[in-house]
């Protein structure tokens, strides 16, 4: 809280940005309707841009679904997903019942596996680049509460980058794109709150108003804080306190519904000479017009808006009472203002409806007017919210006829210009000054010369004429002297030329010793190449040598250690074969106590049970011998299952001793035991004991292993008997009877058969919990 407060006291300090053009006549708009149809006002130009303006200022829009949250999925057994996407068509499928659909066309598709980046890339890129290009642009999320908008647009994603929204990746953009030296960038962050414009950076400018150019028709929003951005980290700030600051309440439909609709306004301004709006110096560019001789720069004025509208809702579904329902009141008002405007813009009605609502009025540029626009709608997969998905669909489908005019708008900046010639006035004015100074110091300075040189010359021709007369006198004398002289001067000339002579001599003799020595140097050098040559080649052939036995080493190397790994790998797989032996004989021995175990009951039970003994024993000793278990003969089975129909209240029967028949590999044995399980099943009192004892296990195993119709059938009547109690019917479900089923009943063609699956299917499906687990299942 300490920090918020801090950078919301550093945003009042800051200065404020005033993004209005400074007036009419100042700016020039380049537009992309065809010529016949654009006016140029005065003091402007107009660009011609060859695009369509059919296909370059329709708005765009794309679908994104929701993935399926915990209420869809606890209610998909009543109500099944309404939506099938066509990607890679760009179609929609909207499902009213199972036999009637319609398709619709969007821009774009997106699945609920869609990641954040390709929607900002598809959605949001395409107007980002339009507004560094100096176009106006908007990027709007519409859909009913709960599908996903505000994380759409407006996800910080602090745990997970990948997660973040349109807002900060449009920002990161921007600034990526940009200069501070040759662009300024500044937001605005609002929220329409029950008709009020409120400022979410500043709390305390509450119901700030809308004005309008009367010229040129803009909105703007002289009471809201405009502020630089500096960096990235800078607006992530910025944007959680204004997240901080936005309504948000509980509902049945969304935890953390949205109670207001987010604006975000980002000012985008380019600068075309020489110096930004601080003096600082920037990139060089043609970006000017010639004016009276002069340069007049000019500035690109661009803005981009990031509408996060708040959910429409339904009283009913939602829930809201008290203040709640009274914001619900004016967001559904709201929208449904823009969605008659965007009616009367797609139905190319003359009176669009702009005025009933503020946010129409925020929004006037973005539909019908001259911003690049595309709109995201959110909706969620169940059936259960057709109604809100058909109304969004359609809501998309008419603003995809909608068809705005960009324009380009451009102004001349001309108080830099003005600036910089009062700057270069102050320079020439103070050059003329300088100027004007040094040629009265010159003048000073020639005078003073003048006057040296002519006392200089006056004492000068004083002196001439006194050493003129000297010279006179001296000139005989001189003349003597001169003729001496001269002799004296030919005598040593005579000798010089002669000491030249033999310095000639003495340089041909030199010249003649330092080629031999120079032939000598070069011979010695010849010899010491090839001497050099010669040790080159020995280095080498040793060498390759060290290096031949280097890689019979490494491969040596390599073969040892291919030995020790398959020498480890052997190690490996003996423990391994090891630890199998030893599970196997784990194994064996537990089998062998249990049928001890097995053999001492079938001892106890030979008083009462006198006729299933001889076969007990026999089957015991031949599975103690190692051969497979044969339990009981088809013939005294056939006498117990006699026995079973003939039980009065007080016989038991041994249900271990049965259920162990069911393992057996005796197939009319089987048949038997089935039979008897089967009549035992249909009483309530024997179902818990026949599942505690393993028996419901043995049924499902003798529908997956065996091939017997009369073991299918019987199992499956066992099974159906089991099937009637709920407690049952889980355990089935999980155990994967349904499916068993399933497989004996596309296998056999027998009706019997069949009519025993479908009692089992009918029996599992007996009520509303076991339903939804044999689904899922």
């Amino acid at each position: 809280m300490a920090s918020s407060s801090a950078l919301r006291a550093s945003l009042r300090s800051e200065k404020q940005i005033t993004v209005r053009s400074s007036g009419a006549g100042h700016g020039t708009i380049r537009s992309k309707l065809p010529p016949s149809k654009r006016s140029v006002a005065a003091g402007s130009r107009v660009h011609i841009n060859e695009d369509d303006a059919a296909n370059s200022g329709r708005v765009r829009v794309a679908v994104r679904l929701r993935p399926r949250n915990t209420e869809d999925l606890a209610s998909e057994a009543d109500f099944a997903d309404c939506v099938e996407l066509q990607p890679e068509l760009k179609r929609l499928k909207l499902r009213k019942n199972n036999w009637s659909s319609e398709s619709f066309k969007f821009d774009e598709v997106f699945t609920e596996s869609a990641s954040q980046r390709r929607v900002y890339e598809v959605v949001a890129k395409p107007v980002v680049e339009s507004v560094l290009d100096g176009y106006n642009g908007t990027v709007m999320a519409y859909g009913q509460t709960g599908t996903g908008k505000t994380y759409t647009v407006g996800q910080l994603g602090k745990d997970d980058p990948s997660e973040r929204g349109i807002m900060v990746r449009a920002l990161e953009e921007i600034l990526a794109s940009t200069s501070p030296t040759t662009h300024m960038v500044s937001i605005s962050y609002l929220q329409l709150y029950l008709e009020s414009v409120q400022d979410l950076l500043v709390p305390e400018n509450n119901d700030i108003p809308i004005t309008e150019d009367p010229k040129s028709g803009e909105v703007f929003l002289s009471g809201a804080e405009v502020v630089r951005i500096r960096g990235v980290n800078h607006f992530l700030q910025l944007l959680e306190i204004g997240e901080g600051n936005r309504h948000a309440a509980n509902t049945n439909l969304n935890t953390e519904s949205s109670r207001s609709h987010a604006i975000l306004m980002v000012y985008v301004q380019k600068y075309g000479n020489g110096k930004g709006k601080d003096g600082s110096p920037e990139i060089e560019n043609h970006m000017r017009i010639e004016t009276a001789g002069n340069s007049v720069p000019i500035v690109l004025r661009s803005k981009l808006l990031i509408v996060d509208l708040a959910g429409s809702e339904r009283i009913d579904k939602t829930g809201s009472e008290g203040h709640a329902l009274e914001e619900a009141k004016f967001i559904n008002l709201s929208l449904s203002s823009l969605g008659k405007c965007i009616n009367a813009l797609a139905e190319n009605s003359p009176h669009i409806p702009t005025r009933d609502s503020k946010l129409t009025r925020l929004l006037r540029g973005s539909f019908g007017g001259s911003a690049r626009t595309s709109l995201i709608i959110t909706i969620g997969p169940s059936a259960l919210h057709l109604a809100e998905a058909t109304s969004t669909i359609m809501f998309g489908q008419r603003a995809m006829k909608i068809v705005n005019i960009l324009k380009l708008k451009e102004e001349f900046d001309y108080e830099s210009m003005c600036r910089k010639l009062e700057h270069q006035v102050d320079s020439l004015t103070a050059e003329i000054e300088r100027q004007s100074k040094l040629r009265e110091n010159e003048k000073q300075e020639t005078k003073k010369m003048i006057e040296n040189c002519e006392n200089k010359f006056a004492e000068a021709e004083r002196n001439f004429t006194a050493k003129y007369e000297q010279q006179q006198l001296e000139s005989c004398t001189y003349q003597k002297v001169l003729s001496d002289t001269t002799q004296m001067y030919e005598s040593k000339i005579t000798e010089l030329m002669e000491l030249i002579k033999y310095e000639n001599e003495r340089y041909d003799s030199m010249q003649e010793e330092l080629d031999a020595t120079k032939k000598l140097l070069t011979d010695y050098q010849r010899l010491l190449q090839i001497e050099e040559q010669k040790q080159m080649i020995e280095l080498e052939t040793k060498l390759e040598e060290v290096h031949q036995l280097h890689e019979k080493a490494v491969n040596k190397l390599n073969l040892l250690k291919e030995e020790k790994e398959e020498l480890l790998s052997g190690m490996t797989l003996l423990s391994e074969e090891l630890h199998t032996v030893k599970e196997k004989l784990s194994n064996e021995e537990k089998k062998r106590n249990c049928l001890e175990d097995e053999l001492s009951k079938w001892k106890k039970l030979a008083s009462e049970k006198s006729f299933y003994l001889e076969d007990k024993k026999s089957s015991i000793k031949d599975e103690l011998g190692g051969a497979m278990p044969k339990l009981v003969s088809p013939k005294s089975l056939h006498k117990a299952h006699e026995s079973m129909k003939n039980l009065s209240f007080g016989q038991k029967v041994d249900l271990s001793m049965l259920l162990a028949s069911l393992r057996s590999t005796n197939e009319d044995v089987q048949i038997h035991a089935l039979k008897v399980v089967a009549n035992l099943a249909a009483e309530d009192s024997n179902q818990e004991k026949i599942v505690e004892g393993g028996g419901l296990d043995s049924l499902l195993m003798l529908l997956e292993s065996s091939q017997n119709t009369t073991i299918h059938r019987v199992a499956s009547g066992a099974i159906a008997n089991l099937a009637m109690n709920e407690m049952n019917q889980g355990l089935i479900v999980s155990k994967r009877g349904i499916r068993l089923l399933a497989n004996i009943a596309s296998r056999t063609d027998d009706p019997q058969t069949l009519r025993m699956v479908a009692g089992a299917v009918a029996n599992l499906c007996g009520n509303a919990k076991s339903w939804r687990r044999l689904l899922e299942g």
